[in-house]
């Protein structure tokens, strides 16, 4: 089956869920489409995002089945400066945290081309990645990074213990929000662990979501989106301890966790204890702080709406630069189609020449930007803005203007 609707939570099993928030029914954000002939037949899900009464996990229920999501897929990390530096400074940080030494095991699930891999490498460290999309593991391979092409799940677990032996880190970045199983999903990286090994994950930060009102974080991909308050309930559920938490500015600000096995660790520490008191306090846990901000959501929707089309009242031309899944959750919510966006500029090969999702929004080079020379570019992948603006420097000196949309559509 391709998708169904869950009706417990994936932390606690209550049903104790609320809705608060609907995007209403939009295609997979990284479904690109080839040509003009698969409009008609696009799927489309619902967007609905729900809050956990009962341990605050705030999480989709509509769920697609993963080898539709992932088994293809054209979203690669190495093609960001942005994400290059932040992987080199992410290795630096586990190898002295941790004491690496060279042999050390470096297990990454969802390792997509390789890009953090490796960085490890440079230090000795045998690594191996897990990743289910068939075409990126095969890019990883080709950078010499070995690499499994395969889902994760404690049964995966196992075998890769039982073939490589125990890991001394086991890595997850941005695919904990995407598994519909997440309890077991940690338990599988629990199984890969040697004694004294950590579980590192990075997961969107839903604190920042909310006060940066990053609704265009939602989609289909993410099922989850976590504070410290659910990620230690998570933890509490599989026998694990976190031990330490970093804030990291990646994708909007982000959590990065270090949990350890409870029979090595016993506890978690005391600052992270703390920081879920203080999202407490902040409201993180009580229902009418999600209803604010899906108000603020509608309210972005019609700044950018309104903003679009007072370019287009002064006879000025309007084009998008990038083609992010978050920014096709935002093209969608917003019904922004070719009428205001007739086209978006991309780095990634692999996307140039497609149409995004649901907007059928034509996607062209990075190259065709100078000559095309829109008088305004919206950043749909406003999360690397800065590394974009530097990158189009001529493009801003002759006269381009950027437009971020998030938190609220301003012009640079």
């Amino acid at each position: 089956m391709s998708y169904y609707k869950r009706t417990l939570c994936r932390a606690c099993d209550s049903g104790r869920l609320r809705l608060f928030l609907s995007l209403g029914r939009t295609p997979l954000a990284n479904s690109f489409l080839r040509s003009s002939d698969d409009f008609a037949a696009e799927p489309q899900y619902p967007l609905d995002v729900y809050f956990c009464e009962r341990c605050s996990l705030v999480q989709l229920l509509d769920v697609v089945d993963p080898e539709v999501l992932f088994g293809s897929y054209i979203y690669v990390t190495g093609t960001s400066d942005t994400m290059a530096a932040h992987n080199v400074e992410y290795a630096q940080t586990l190898v002295a945290f941790l004491g690496l030494k060279e042999d050390d095991l470096v297990i990454e699930v969802a390792s997509n081309d390789g890009s953090l891999l490796k960085r490890f490498k440079t230090y000795g460290a045998r690594t191996l990645g897990i990743e289910p999309a068939k075409n990126i593991a095969e890019m990883a391979r080709a950078m010499g990074i070995e690499t499994l092409a395969k889902f994760f799940n404690t049964s995966t677990a196992q075998e890769v213990r039982e073939t490589y032996g125990p890991a001394s880190v086991v890595i997850g970045n941005n695919v904990l929000a995407h598994v519909d199983e997440t309890q077991d999903f940690l338990r599988g990286c629990k199984v890969m662990l040697g004694e004294g090994g950590l579980v590192v994950i990075e997961v969107p930060y839903i604190s920042e979501l909310i006060d940066r009102l990053e609704y265009d974080t939602i989609y289909h991909e993410h099922l989850c989106y976590f504070s410290v308050t659910t990620l230690m309930r998570l933890c509490d559920a599989v026998g694990l301890c976190i031990v330490r938490v970093d804030h990291v500015p990646v994708h909007g600000g982000s959590l990065r966790i270090y949990a350890g096995a409870r029979e090595h660790y016993v506890t978690h520490s005391s600052d992270v204890v703390a920081l879920a008191g203080e999202e407490g306090a902040r409201g993180l846990t009580t229902l009418a702080r999600y209803e604010r901000f899906a108000e603020g959501a509608e309210g972005n929707r019609q700044a950018v709406r309104d903003l679009l089309r007072s370019i287009q009242a002064e006879n000025k031309t309007v084009a998008a630069y990038g083609a992010p899944a978050k920014g096709n959750t935002l093209l969608n919510y917003c019904g922004i189609g070719t009428d205001m966006i007739p086209y978006t500029f991309d780095k990634n090969p692999m996307k140039v020449g497609l149409y995004t999702p649901g907007m059928h929004i034509p996607v062209l080079s990075v190259s065709n930007l100078l000559d095309r020379f829109p008088d305004y570019l919206l950043i749909l992948a406003w999360n690397f803005a800065d590394e974009i603006m530097r990158q189009q420097q001529e493009y801003y000196r002759t006269g381009g203007r950027f437009i971020i949309p998030i938190p609220q559509p301003r012009i640079i």
